[in-house]
């Protein structure tokens, strides 16, 4: 793969700066792209930030942005928008897991908090940024939803509900933006090696945890996630309104 395939493209990668979303923002500089990540916390963002830039000679800038306040979004976009004169990605990856308990004690704010973090956050990246697409008659927006919008899981409602509203927003915004040449899919991962989780993965319990419920008997590596990050970067017409599951094999059973 040509090391610069990406080269002179915009990408806004919200959550870009740890876990899944790090991948995204790793394959897109990897590959040439100028990326703008954005998180709640400023400094470890630009840290992040910081390291990518050196590492692949490209620019990755932070923004601290919190994605369920849509002022903040919308300021973040024609920021990077003013800067680069246009965005030809969008990966909506910030999220939180929020509470885990039986659905009747869940709160309405603990409820709002996930919802509005994992799906109004991503409604309103993808609102602002289709502006600039559609003038350009061109883009790609990535959501990235979980197994948890295919499985059900207990004590885990808001989570739940919320990745399987991205994944429906993503049919829905697929086929609306369609004759304006954007193309919008989603990805569903599974369990991934990240930073956050590494320990669980290395106790007994985890361990266990993969015997049982992940076929393949392992959880996913990054590098398998910036493979079909540059896959839906470099999307065709023809492939829009997809869900790629990438999980080992955890649906299948």
């Amino acid at each position: 793969m040509d090391p610069k395939i990406l080269s002179n493209k915009i990408a806004i990668v919200t959550g870009g700066y740890r876990g899944i979303g790090e991948a995204f923002t790793r394959a897109y500089a990897k590959n040439g792209a100028i990326v703008a990540i954005c998180g709640r916390s400023l400094e470890e963002a630009s840290k992040k930030a910081e390291n990518l830039s050196k590492d692949y000679n490209t620019s990755v800038i932070a923004y601290k942005v919190d994605v369920s306040k849509k002022e903040e979004v919308k300021k973040m976009v024609e920021d990077v928008a003013k800067r680069f004169g246009r965005i030809d990605i969008l990966v909506n990856c910030a999220g939180t897991s929020g509470v885990q308990k039986p659905f009747w004690e869940i709160e309405d704010e603990e409820f709002d908090k996930v919802f509005d973090t994992n799906f109004r956050g991503a409604l309103y990246f993808s609102r602002e940024v289709a502006n600039y697409m559609i003038k350009q008659r061109s883009g790609k927006i990535i959501n990235v939803a979980s197994i948890a919008g295919k499985l059900v899981l207990k004590y885990m409602m808001p989570y739940c509900i919320s990745k399987v509203a991205l994944i429906h927003l993503t049919k829905v915004m697929a086929l609306e933006l369609m004759k304006y040449n954007i193309q919008v899919n989603v990805v569903s991962p599974g369990y991934f090696l990240t930073d956050m989780n590494r320990f669980f993965f290395e106790t007994e319990q985890g361990k266990n945890f993969i015997e049982k419920y992940i076929p393949i008997k392992r959880v996913g590596m990054p590098e398998e996630i910036e493979t079909t990050a540059i896959y839906l970067a470099l999307a065709p017409e023809f492939l829009t309104g997809c869900e790629i599951v990438i999980d080992g094999g955890q649906t299948l059973i």
